[in-house]
Formats: C-alpha cells, structure tokens, sequence
C-alpha cells in the first residue's frame, strides 16, 4: 500500500554507514528527511548527497535529522561516500542505509516498476517528531532535487504546525503568510497582533508570527 500525507512513517531497523540504526531511535524527537537513490555512484545523487554535507547546519537549525538510502550494500557505500567528500569537497556525516533486501525501500513504496523493477525511484520524505509523513516528492532520475525548496518546504511546515497559518505560493520564511480561513475576522487581532490586511474575506495576511 502506498504511503500517504498524515501517515506514520513505518519504523524499521538497518545497517548504515554510520552503525545500525532503530529509524524512530534516530529521529527522536526531531524532524527527519528520508530521502533515496537508485544506486550507488550514480551523477546526480553524487551531487545530492555532497549539497546535503554541505547544508549540515541548516539542517540542524531546523531541529532536523537527515538520512539517505540506497539498495546498494554498505562496503559499496563506503566507497560512494570517499567519491563524494573527495568530488564535492565535503565531508558526508549523516548515514546512507545499505538496503540491499529493499525492505525499507518495500515499506515506504520506493520501487515503482514502471521506473524499474530492481532499484528505487528517488523519493523523498520529510517525518514529523510525532512520525507522522508531511510531505513527499518523487524526483525522476535526471533531475537532481532543488534543496533550497527543500529547506524552504520544512520552514513552512515547521511554522504552520505551531501557529494557525498557511504559506501562500513563492512563500520564503519571513514573508506575510495567510491566516486559516477557521479563524473569524474579528478574532485576529488578538491571535495576530501584528495586524493583518484583509485581501478577501477568505484571503486575510498577517506578518508571519515567530518573527
């Protein structure tokens, strides 16, 4: 079955690059990304797993915990991991799971046959503390994934879990965001004090209100 928004993300155990690993253990009570490759040595994960290394802090800035797998076994791993650090001048501190049975590939509906039958499509899902799936994307082998939305995508989740908002399109964190239509009118001022501007009746902006 595949997984779905509001799901919880199956736990799993696996080796990895950096040990064995309980999925939920790791997660804690931070924010994950899960996200898969086809293959080891493959160009443009090289170039995905270096740009990751690479944004490390504002990772953890955002309270998240980064996780990268692929159906390769873990000595082919280790080997991919030196390409990397030494191709994209980075050092790959976060682990890459060696899932050469595909079980967690199996769990979270990585394989789609019409992609290929033996290795993983490039999914990618971002797992709330409370394990709950809030997003998912499904790149095609030829497009590397745009890591700024990325970072941008948790900023917009992170912010809407805890106040009750909406991002509109092209939304960057510090910009206005939408407040949620269950919200009357004249409720607003005391939940927005930093005003709001009506557009419509069902479209009211406020400056976003953890800045």
């Amino acid at each position: 079955m595949s997984l779905r928004l509001g799901d919880i993300a199956p736990n799993f155990q696996a080796k990895t690059s950096m040990g064995d690993i309980d999925f939920y253990e790791y997660i804690g009570d931070s924010w994950a990304v899960l996200f898969s490759h086809p293959a080891d040595y493959t160009p443009v994960c090289t170039t995905e797993l270096g740009r990751t290394a690479t944004l490390q802090d504002e990772f953890a800035k955002r309270n998240v915990k980064v996780i990268a797998l692929s159906v390769d076994p873990l000595d082919s791993h280790e080997g991919w991991i030196k390409d990397i650090n030494e191709t994209q001048n980075v050092e790959v501190n976060f682990p890459l799971i060696a899932d050469e049975n595909k079980e967690v590939a199996i769990a979270y509906d990585m394989i789609h046959p019409n992609a290929s039958e033996k290795t993983t499509v490039r999914s990618l899902f971002i797992i709330g503390p409370d394990k709950k799936i809030k997003l998912i994307i499904s790149y095609p082998a030829s497009t590397g994934r745009n890591f700024t939305e990325i970072l941008r995508v948790i900023d917009s989740l992170q912010l809407t879990a805890y106040h009750s908002v909406a991002t509109p399109a092209d939304w960057k964190d510090g910009e206005d965001v939408v407040v949620l239509p269950a919200i009357k009118t004249e409720d607003i001022p005391a939940k927005f004090p930093k005003g709001f501007t009506e557009v419509k009746p069902y479209l009211r902006m406020t400056p976003q209100p953890n800045k």
